[in-house]
């Protein structure tokens, strides 16, 4: 770590210009859909959403921090992060600073736990990418896991992803093992237009939207919706305005999408990739943990719309105890919950949900709903915990030792299994299961003590409440054992079942909240990071508003967690808006011939007309078996020309052609 500036700025030769910084208002999270790009003398800092080395200096601390306290409830990703946002930009001594962690151990949503004879488990995975620009700016400084100093856990990071580029063979599949053609979205042009009109659309036109009321029912039923909904876990019912978000913020990974080629993964899981390395960091520096302490509440003094806590309320085994907060205190709360009540299971056990009615009733939504019963500035949680049967679905960890299943792995997975490179490249989804069934094998070992001759595999079903298609019950009424003859007869290994289960230990978490985060929401729903008029107090997590990110991914906690720090230390940095690939015309018409199953769009003849030849070239997408020498071939503008003059039909006039260019406007911007 760097040492601190001075504290004053009267130590420095640059009093002048600090003077001047102090006096100047800067938009921690500035939002870049709000922006018209452009250089002028009211564009001092760089815009909100073009990263580089730039972004990456250290702020000064803000005054008298060293004499304020921290309290961050929750030891999830986000507030690990909002650690060491504090510690490294906010220059607040770590001492000063204190979880509050319902679990023994630290790591929230992102677990991983178990042994090769008990079996392992992770209740989740995580898909990445290279654009978290928050995420990956914590890990470029947090000490790697296996690599000696000064190597850090993003350098280790590139090693095994920059060595080992991932990819997928066997992305869907059907008839009980046979592999499906996924190389197309298998859109048709209405169902394009319907994704089109989806990324036109105003976010506040979209309130309490579903996906299923936007899309046409045959969309849903397409290859692009498939990948989509699997990959990312999104139900029918689920929000059409986190749907769109999902396709501002990952336009640019679009023709990764059937193959996963858009993807990077861990060396191991979550909890060994990324929790343990960042809190070893955390206790070194020497901030303060106080395990299985549940917060209830938060108490506050308000005046004339002016909320300050002054004490939160803890319940842990040695009884009730309020801590007492200071004004100039800060207090950093996760709310809600993905996880919570989570039911465990294993070979001969089905999870016994206790009762499904009972909404959020865990100390993470209980929290978040005590705070809303004292203003509607900390939203609704009911209308994400109110709905259990469309937030639950279940995963399963498989410890598997040489049997059958491992033999067909092989064939499915584009390395060895067993040699430590990419194996099935991420999920693999069962197209005709009743259960919407996927499983995945990451690269192994997935635990640093996991021996050479064992995988973990992890599987997951999105519909909870269908009959399997061999074992005749539901997921969540299964056995672990039920659970992987399901996955097994998927596979076309039901006549060797016998020597599959023997060789393999399921650990089962069935999860009501799982997608809570995903459900319809109307503006208002979820708390702003800073709620309107607190003054030392800010929410973190899934369940934040944010201008442009999405949720269920690391960087959304990270995010809103360095926003919060920012916030309330008054910290002179930006925080960084998503990457704009979004406004790459690259990317854009790389993603548009995507959705039109990798052909050419209307008006790609006339771009190849204009642009082959020249320096712009590289912008145009190629298509399958093309090559760039193919840009210079004759045909494809000549067809389109053609087939524009026959759909205009040459002889209509000026004010019918722009008529029927205004229909097809009306069209994108409208719904009907």
């Amino acid at each position: 770590m760097n040492s601190p500036a001075p504290e004053k700025a009267s130590d420095s030769k640059l009093k002048a210009h600090i003077d001047a910084l102090e006096k100047q208002s800067i938009d921690t999270a500035p939002d870049a859909s709000a922006k018209r790009l452009h250089n002028g003398t009211d564009t001092p800092l760089p815009p909100a959403d073009l990263h580089g080395s730039y972004t990456n200096h250290r702020p000064l601390p803000t005054p008298g921090v060293a004499e304020r306290r921290a309290w961050i409830v929750g030891g999830g990703i986000a507030g690990l992060s909002a650690a060491f946002f504090l510690i490294r930009d906010g220059h607040m001594p770590a001492a000063n600073i204190t979880f509050l962690e319902e679990q023994g151990i630290e790591g929230g949503s992102l677990d991983g736990a178990g042994n090769p004879t008990d079996g392992y488990i992770v209740r989740g995975g995580r898909e990445m990418e290279m654009t978290y620009q928050n995420f990956w700016d914590v890990f470029s400084e947090i000490p790697a896991l296996e690599l000696p100093a000064p190597f850090t856990v993003l350098d280790e990071y590139r090693i095994v992803n920059d060595a080992d580029k991932n990819w997928s063979k066997a992305r869907l599949m059907e008839k009980q093992g046979k592999i499906k053609d996924f190389s197309t979205m298998n859109l048709s042009k209405r169902q394009q237009l319907e994704i089109i009109k989806l990324l036109l659309a105003r976010k506040e036109d979209l309130d309490d939207v579903t996906v299923e009321q936007w899309f046409s029912a045959g969309f849903l039923e397409t290859n692009f919706y498939t990948l989509w909904r699997t990959m990312f876990a999104f139900q029918n019912w689920h929000s059409a305005l986190e749907m769109k978000l999902y396709m501002h913020r990952f336009l640019h990974l679009m023709d990764g999408l059937n193959d996963m080629t858009s993807l990077v993964f861990p060396k191991y899981n979550q909890y060994d990739s990324f929790v343990r390395p960042l809190m070893s960091w955390l206790k070194d520096q020497g901030v303060n943990i106080e395990y299985d302490t549940i917060v209830e509440n938060l108490g506050m003094v308000t005046q004339n719309g002016i909320r300050t806590v002054n004490s939160i309320q803890c319940r842990s085994s040695d009884g009730n105890k309020i801590v007492n907060v200071a004004p100039s205190d800060l207090v950093l709360v996760t709310t809600g919950s993905m996880t919570e009540d989570t039911v465990y299971a294993d070979d001969d056990t089905a999870p016994q949900l206790n009762d499904r009615s009972r909404a959020g009733t865990g100390s993470g939504w209980q929290l978040w709903k005590n705070l809303a019963a004292q203003s509607d500035i900390f939203g609704r949680p009911e209308k994400f915990c109110g709905d259990i049967p469309r937030s639950t679905w279940e995963s399963v960890t498989l410890t598997c030792r040489p049997s059958p299943l491992m033999d067909k792995l092989k064939e499915l997975s584009v390395n060895d299994p067993y040699s430590g490179f990419t194996a099935s490249g991420g999920i693999i989804t069962f197209t005709d299961s009743a259960w919407l069934m996927s499983f995945t094998c990451n690269r192994q070992p997935h635990f640093p003590d996991q021996p050479d001759d064992v995988i973990v595999l992890w599987t997951y079903a999105l519909l909870m409440d269908k009959p399997g298609d061999y074992v005749k019950k539901p997921m969540p009424e299964c056995t672990g054992k039920e659970v992987l003859a399901e996955m097994c007869y998927h596979l076309g290994l039901i006549d060797q079942l016998e020597a599959i289960v023997a060789a393999t230990r399921s650990r089962i978490a069935l999860m009501p909240f799982i997608t809570s985060q995903f459900m319809p929401r109307a503006r208002g729903d979820r708390p702003q990071v800073i709620p309107a008029g607190c003054t030392n107090l800010a929410c973190m997590g899934q369940f934040v508003e944010t201008h442009n990110d999405v949720v269920f991914t690391l960087e959304s906690s990270v995010r809103t967690a360095r926003i919060g720090v920012y916030s309330l230390l008054g910290i002179k940095k930006q925080v960084p808006d998503i990457y704009p690939g979004q406004y790459d015309l690259r990317r854009l018409l790389r993603a548009t011939r995507t959705l039109n199953s990798d052909e050419a769009f209307v008006g790609e003849g006339i771009l190849r007309r204009i642009l082959s030849g020249t320096y712009f070239e590289h912008v145009l997408p190629l298509g399958r078996n093309e090559d760039a020498s193919d840009l210079h071939k004759p045909g494809l503008f000549e067809s389109q020309l053609q087939s524009l003059r026959t759909t205009l039909k040459e002889s209509q006039t000026v004010d019918e052609v722009k008529g029927r260019v205004q229909d097809l406007v009306n069209k994108l911007r409208g719904r009907n």
